[in-house]
This record gives structure tokens, sequence and C-alpha cells, in this order.
């Protein structure tokens, strides 16, 4: 096990959270009006340690990967949009893409490992760890090796000094391993985590449904009896993927750094759910941007004790989601930070009422 992975989170600060409460209860609204955005604002007063917190870099990293489970046929797309969807990313093409550079956000995409070896491309960090995972049906996905690499590569694509981290992801076939690892980690039936991804019809959904269920036959048995760490990084390395292991390997170490995650939709949410396993701490740290239509996401989410900024109905993926619900952020904090207060304005505070 990667030690890093255990060391403890960064502290909330109660002081600056109190400080930032008390002001909202000082601007010219009734306490409570503002819902969702006012608790928003103490969050990141508490995360940045100051009452009057502001969103100056966001880093949105995409990792992307191939997975070897494709072969069964659990995509409605073939492999090769994995690396075209990655080149999409880097020209700017993409939804992620689109949204990053309206909403003032950094987007960075990490190639952990295609199928074909890709084109030298401006903007993207190509590590190549491997032409994909292993198809889980018939050997553990990732490597021991592969899997620290993954997670140690997701690790460094945090910025200590960032605002904000929003992880997204590509790869076909992803969908069927993040699946697979909830399925794992939740000790939950396939069919409860599966849902139909890009697209797939009924029978591709069936083969998604027979490749979860061979996965957790042929390797369950390496994380039954295992709990906490043990167990999450048992269950991410027989049947995720490198994308996923990233993702929450970025997902602790930003935790561990002080900086809040913006999670998105299904697959970053295993991903996060696998992270809090490994470092119960990291939950501390997550906000949920969106509830997606995939239907494994409201698991999730409820093991999490998650409460998503909006409902979509979205299942992209990519981040999207998340860069979407940071226009709702922006709105809290720029609330709290230039709303007139009682006095400032000099209108009489009753303590309240309609």
């Amino acid at each position: 096990m990667n030690d890093w992975l255990l060391r403890p989170t960064a502290a909330i600060d109660p002081t600056a959270r109190a400080a930032a409460r008390a002001r909202q209860r000082q601007l010219t609204k009734p306490p409570g009006a503002l819902g969702r955005l006012e608790t928003l604002a103490e969050d990141f007063a508490g995360w940045q340690g100051r009452a009057m917190p502001r969103l100056e870099h966001v880093d949105v990293c995409v990792f992307a990967a191939d997975h070897g489970v494709a072969a069964r046929g659990v995509s409605a797309f073939p492999q090769a949009v994995t690396g075209q969807m990655i080149a999409n990313f880097a020209t700017g093409g993409a939804a992620v893409a689109v949204l990053a550079r309206a909403g003032d956000a950094r987007l960075s995409v990490v190639n952990l490992g295609t199928v074909e070896p890709l084109p030298a491309a401006a903007g993207v960090l190509d590590l190549q760890l491997a032409p994909g995972s292993a198809d889980f049906t018939v050997a553990p996905a990732l490597t021991p090796p592969l899997m620290e690499a993954a997670l140690a590569a997701g690790r460094a694509r945090v910025d200590a000094a960032g605002s904000l981290f929003i992880g997204g992801e590509m790869g076909i076939g992803n969908t069927t391993s993040a699946a697979a690892v909830l399925a794992g980690l939740l000790d939950v039936a396939p069919e409860t985590a599966i849902g139909r991804g890009t697209g797939v019809d009924d029978a591709g959904l069936a083969r998604k449904h027979e490749a979860i269920a061979a996965g957790l036959a042929r390797h369950g048995g390496d994380w039954r009896g295992l709990a906490g760490p043990e167990r999450a990084l048992a269950v991410l390395q027989r049947v995720g993927g490198l994308e996923i292991a990233a993702l929450a390997g970025a997902f602790v170490a930003a935790a561990q750094a002080g900086v809040p995650l913006l999670v998105d939709g299904f697959i970053t949410t295993v991903a996060a759910l696998a992270a809090c396993a490994i470092n119960p701490g990291t939950r501390d740290w997550l906000l949920f941007a969106h509830r997606s239509a995939e239907a494994g996401h409201g698991r999730a989410l409820d093991a999490l004790e998650a409460a998503p900024l909006l409902d979509l109905g979205m299942r992209l993926g990519e981040g999207s989601g998340a860069v979407v619900a940071l226009s709702l952020l922006r709105s809290a904090l720029v609330v709290h930070a230039e709303m007139a207060t009682f006095a400032d304005a000099g209108v009489a505070d009753d303590g309240g009422g309609e």
C-alpha cells in the first residue's frame, strides 16, 4: 500500500466557518433565505480558513484510459473513441472544455493509457502507463505496479494552491468498470449498479451485467473479509481502471492538501467512494455537483450521504456536470462577499420574518 494514502487530511477551520455564518446572519435577507448558497459560503470559509472565501484557481483535470472489458461489448462506441475524445479535449471541442472556458477554470488532460498510443498533442500529459486495463472477467484489471502508478498520477495533478479541484474522466467501457467497483465496495448485486452508460441497448445492458457478474465471481474472494483501505484498493485493482484509480488518488491528495473537491457524475462519485474508504477524512472535503441519469449513481451518493447541487438528467461525464455547478459556487461566494449587511444598508434587523 502507498503509505501517503493514509496520511491525515487537512483540518477545517471552525473559526472561519463560524465567522462566515455570523456574516450570513447580518446580510439583508431573512435567515436561511438563500438556502444552500449560504451553507456553501460557510463550507468554503472553513476550507479556506477565511471568513470571505474566494474561488481564484479552479482546476479541472480529465483522466483518460481504455478498458479491457470493452471487448465484452459493453459500450455503444468502439475503443478508438477514447483517443479521439482526448484530442477533442485538447483542441477545446468537448463539452467540458467549452464549459471550463466559460467558467474561468484551468483544464488539463492526462492520458493514462490507451489501446493505441496517441500522437503528441498540446495540452495532453501522455503518461501511457499501459494500453488500458486488462479485461477483468479473465484477469485483474491492473497489476499492483500499475495501480500504484495510477494513484500517484492522480496525486501529482493536485495543486495545493488551488481553490477547487474537479476531476473528470474518459474511457470507453468505464461505466462497466465503475459499476463493478461500486458493487465490490458495497457488496451489492450487479443489477443495482449498472446503467446504460453511452446508451447501450437491452442486449448491451445484458452484456454489462454478465461482465460485472463474471468479474465479481472471479475476484470477489480477493477482498471478501477485508474492510477499509485494504478492501477499496483490492476492488480498484481487480475490477477498476487506470482513470478511476487516478481519480481516487487525486481526491485523497486534494483533501490532504486542503483543496476542496467538486465531484461530477457516476464514475467520479464511485472513485470518491473508494477514496473515502481508503482515507475517511476525504469525505470532509467533498461537494457533489449533480445527480446523473446513470442508475448506480444514486446508490453511490446514498452511500456517501451526499446531497448533490443539481439534477439535470446529465450522463456525459468528463467533469461536465461539475463545471456546470461551478457557477452556483461562484454565486454563493459573490453574494456572501458583496451583499450589504443590515448596518451597511441602514435596514432594520428585526431578527427575521417574512
